[in-house]
Order: C-alpha cells, then sequence, then structure tokens
C-alpha cells in the first residue's frame, strides 16, 4: 500500500518537473524579449516666445535637458486593439529655474497623443506633446 502511494506521487512529481523544465526557459524568454526592446519616444516641444518647435527623442528612462526643462519619459505604449492607434505616455517634467522642494515635478502624469488636453502640461513659456512611441 505504501508502495503505490510513493510510485502515484513520484509519477506525479515527476510530471510536474517536466512540464516545469518544458516551459520555464519559453517564460524566461519572453521577459528577456522585453527587457531587450527599446522604446524610442518622440516629443514635440513648442518655445511660445519664439515660436519655435523642436523634436526631442527619448528613450523609456533616459532624462533630457532642454532648455530650463528636464524631461523623462517611464513608459510608453501604442494601442494595439484600435484602428486609429492612442500612443500614451506617462512623462515627468521638471523646471529647473524653480528652486521650490515642495512643487518637484510641474508635470507628472500620462499624455495622450490624440487629445493632450486631457491631461495638459501647463507651462507659461512652453507646450510640448506626444507625437510618436517606436519599437527599435
Amino acid at each position: 500500500m505504501l508502495l503505490k502511494k510513493n510510485t502515484r506521487l513520484g509519477i506525479i512529481s515527476f510530471f510536474i518537473f517536466s512540464f516545469l523544465l518544458i516551459f520555464t526557459p519559453n517564460i524566461l524568454a519572453q521577459e528577456n524579449d522585453n527587457d531587450l526592446k527599446k522604446i524610442l519616444v518622440e516629443i514635440n516641444v513648442l518655445d511660445k516666445v519664439s515660436s519655435k518647435n523642436t523634436i526631442l527623442k527619448l528613450n523609456i528612462g533616459e532624462e533630457k535637458k532642454f532648455q530650463n526643462l528636464l524631461i523623462k519619459v517611464l513608459k510608453c505604449e501604442n494601442s494595439k486593439f484600435d484602428d486609429d492607434p492612442e500612443i500614451t505616455a506617462y512623462i515627468q517634467v521638471k523646471d529647473l529655474n524653480i528652486s521650490d522642494n515642495e512643487k518637484v515635478y510641474i508635470f507628472n502624469g500620462w499624455t495622450f497623443s490624440s487629445s493632450p488636453t486631457l491631461n495638459p502640461f501647463d507651462h507659461p513659456v512652453y507646450d510640448l506633446w506626444l507625437s510618436s512611441c517606436k519599437v527599435i
């Protein structure tokens, strides 16, 4: 009786071990593929005083200084199930001229390419909006 119990337990353990051995490398490979993808984000910056438009290209997590702004993109995604794709990005912007410690970011949130007024970037000199998010 004890031998049958141990045999069943051994067979079940063998199948579980085999399953994990076969499918774990595939799961790890998919996670590594996502880490290897670099995403290039394009942001248009308008200087309202001089009326000059500049395109900034940033990678995810990279900080880029533009005049007195420090811009960082934390996440960027294209919608997958839409005929007219929506591009969304999580952006943080610091104004380097402001020395007030209570207000670190002048903008910290999601922005949308098709409707930037949903969560607007409000600055007296600069205006920025998201233009593209490309996997390179």
